[in-house]
């Protein structure tokens, strides 16, 4: 008997309703056919076409489209979209954080339709709420977060595409061979996407930059910076523009200034510093209180608006500060000498000068332009070493350069005084609900090379406490001036809102683990259980890791026009004012407080918020590049210490691996679970542990544990470990 043949099955297009659903939002403006969806999706036989023709008359029925003319079709309009900003995970799904809801809505990898991380976005959220959670659909991208990526180029014949370093790219660029620049294949690139053809799996771009091999220094370096969109040189334009400018200290620019230069003024910075923005006057009054000269490098008197040299300032917004080198806001001319505080040199000033009591009460206070005169540049070790032995042991190169009027120990005597006045203020800022954030920062010794030798915690001391105090000060009465007149004018203010409850509890399950506890009963326990945490940890094992939670605890200081205060300092008012040289802001607040000494008239809101919310990303991209240059270098150094044992902490438990952050030198590296051979170990969120399924042995967070390095990648700035045991105490 002859077998039946088979009828042949069409085919099921998958996730048709959506895909549909998006072809019509993507173009609510045009009515479609099933012809020209079908053409869109991407099919041409008569099984697709039909079901594409049953669907549309499905979600005619539901009301989610509409038939404008016989056998063309609309989205209905009825329909709500909302806007937000996408964050990509590794798994290539994402979530669009969005004012119009509480919580971040889901968007799976089949309906980003080409958003990328961090893309401003159009989207729709679905009626029903899946595994319960809110989902939706992206629909339109409002504007790409960027256009250039830095990743590794691979070559073929016809063709090349590059693999972005980012983890949240989930696709390769696709590059033309006749736009590759010259790169070889497996070079590190910068390439700028240039369209993402509606059909394409993968956008196209062209090769802007070649870096130079993987894993090379100077490669590496430079593409942290790339990869935050930061430049490591200056427009040649910038720099002619930079080298014209009239540096001189002229007569006529002087008698618009009070002159200061008699007065005994120094600089207190770290001994490598190459630019000194800040320092201090100090003489005695005939009334027994302290006139004290906070006076900063007066930039805004070169770095005029609407200058080339000004744009590039604004677009920088910062000075970059990498392991190996600052990637300055200023160009050369301005930064390290016209608008360097530098010894036996006049410079032009913008200060605050206070007449202060013996108690650090401010009596008066001055703000304006000056001419000053620094007698003296002290390292922070120097300026420590005189606090400690309340000595003028001072070094030949502060001689004091033949000003025989002023003596060594009335530079000593000055930094004493000023010493004292800081701890009492220092002291009042505390009991105010101050939050003492002394994080320990990790720096290395670097060769000629910039190779690492070695590394070592930088603590901070009485002496760049003292000067924390008054740049603090400063910052704090030039904001209240302007914030407390009677006519609300327009300043910049750099404000810090309250830390959110559900850090603070994540924070308090973490610390438990090594047995402390916050306190969340008001303010001031808040302030003073976090101060105590901060105060016990210092020397312990934990410390690097508890300063640097507590810190991811709080909110993210910022600058805007609108002032809610600083929550971390306890100030009210608080402004950045002190490091024009480094910061845009500061430079806006020179120009304000200017404006409104010489009785101008406010300033356009709008348009100086806009000028934050720039100054305010610009900073946080420069410092998630100075944590990529320290993650690179502690890899770099590790590489040369493969062999050794090191002693660590269980800095963090996933599913995956325990976290190891060593205890000696900062480095933090993983343990994947798979590279644990004495048992099958899984993991324990409640008890944030792996347990083994046999013989029940933990890992818990805060344990002390022994490990080797595995691996150390350069290029993914990612060290492996190998397990070694437990530390037994």
């Amino acid at each position: 008997m002859a077998k039946r043949k088979k009828k042949n099955r069409s085919t099921k297009i998958n996730n048709l309703t959506q895909s549909i659903l998006s072809i019509l939002k993507n173009d609510r403006n045009k009515s479609l056919n099933y012809r020209q969806i079908a053409a869109k999706i991407g099919v041409n036989d008569a099984s697709s076409r039909n079901q594409i023709i049953k669907t549309l008359q499905r979600l005619k029925a539901k009301n989610e489209v509409e038939e404008v003319e016989r056998g063309k079709f609309k989205i209905k309009h009825t329909t709500v979209y909302h806007t937000g900003f996408i964050e990509i995970n590794s798994k290539g799904s994402g979530y669009v954080t969005c004012d119009d809801f509480e919580e971040d809505v889901y968007i799976a990898s089949n309906n980003l339709n080409k958003a990328l991380d961090d893309d401003e976005v159009e989207l729709y959220i679905f009626k029903r709420r899946k595994r319960g959670r809110l989902e939706g659909e992206i629909t339109r991208i409002i504007k790409r977060a960027r256009t250039e990526y830095v990743g590794v180029i691979h070559i073929s014949k016809n063709f090349a595409f590059v693999v972005s370093d980012s983890r949240k790219m989930y696709v390769d660029i696709f590059v033309p061979i006749n736009k590759t620049k010259r790169a070889e294949d497996g070079d590190k690139v910068v390439v700028q996407l240039e369209e993402w053809p509606e059909k394409a799996d993968s956008p196209i771009g062209k090769v802007k930059q070649v870096l130079g091999k993987p894993g090379e220094h100077d490669t590496e370096i430079h593409g942290i910076l790339a990869e935050y969109g930061l430049p490591y040189e200056f427009p040649q334009a910038v720099e002619r523009y930079a080298d014209k400018l009239d540096t001189s200290i002229t007569k006529e620019e002087i008698s618009k200034r009070r002159d200061m230069r008699d007065i005994l003024t120094f600089t207190i910075d770290p001994k490598d510093a190459k630019d000194f923005d800040d320092a201090l006057s100090f003489r005695i009054l005939k009334n027994g209180n302290y006139e004290i000269g906070i006076h900063i490098a007066d930039v805004s008197h070169y770095l005029k608006e609407g200058t080339i040299l000004d744009d590039e300032a604004f677009e920088r917004g910062t000075s970059v500060y990498l392991v190996d080198r600052v990637v300055p806001m200023l160009p050369e001319v301005l930064s390290n000498n016209a608008c360097s505080l530098r010894p036996n040199e006049e410079k032009y000033t913008f200060s605050t000068v206070f007449e202060i009591n013996d108690q650090a009460q401010v009596k008066n206070q001055w703000f304006g332009r000056t001419v000053t005169y620094s007698d003296a540049r002290f390292a922070y070790e120097e300026a420590q070493d005189i606090i400690e032995s309340k000595s003028n042991h001072i070094s030949k190169e502060n001689s004091l350069n033949g000003r025989a009027y002023k003596t060594k120990q009335e530079l000593a005597d000055a930094i004493i005084k000023l010493d004292e006045l800081a701890k009492i203020m220092r002291k009042k800022r505390m009991q105010a609900g101050a939050i003492s954030f002394d994080k320990v920062e990790v720096k290395f010794h670097l060769d000629e090379n910039n190779e690492p030798t070695g590394v070592y915690f930088k603590v901070s001391k009485d002496a760049n406490h003292l000067i924390e105090e008054f740049m603090l000060l400063a910052n704090k009465k030039v904001a209240e001036f302007v914030g407390k007149q009677k006519q609300k004018k327009t300043f910049i203010y750099r404000i810090h809102d309250e830390p959110n409850d559900e850090k603070l509890a994540d924070l308090q399950t973490f610390i438990s683990r090594f047995g402390y506890k916050v306190n969340f009963q008001d303010r001031q326990s808040i302030t003073q259980s976090l101060n105590k945490l901060l105060s016990d940890v210092v020397g312990k094992k934990e410390q690097h890791l508890i300063d640097t939670l507590t810190i991811r605890s709080m909110s993210k200081a910022e600058y805007s026009v609108h002032n809610i205060g600083h929550y971390g300092l306890a100030f009210p008012f608080y402004s950045h004012f002190t490091s024009p040289i480094r910061r845009y802001p500061d430079v806006m607040a020179h120009r304000l407080l200017q404006l409104y000494l010489d009785g101008g008239k406010s300033v356009n809101e709008d348009l100086y918020e806009e000028r934050c919310i720039h100054s305010s990303k610009m900073e946080y991209l420069a410092t998630k590049a100075e944590r990529d240059s320290v993650k690179y270098m502690q890899v770099k150094f590790m590489q040369d210490h493969k062999d050794e044992e090191f002693k660590g902490v269980i800095s963090g438990v996933t599913d995956w691996g325990i976290y190891v952050e060593i205890i000696s030198n900062g480095c933090e590296g993983m343990v994947r679970i798979r590279d644990i051979k004495d048992d099958y170990y899984t993991f324990d969120q409640q008890h944030y542990a792996l347990v083994g399924e046999k013989t029940k042995n933990m890992y818990q967070l805060g344990e002390e544990v022994v490990v080797k390095v595995k691996k150390a990648d350069l290029v993914q700035k990612h060290l492996d470990f190998r397990l070694i045991g437990k530390v037994e105490h």
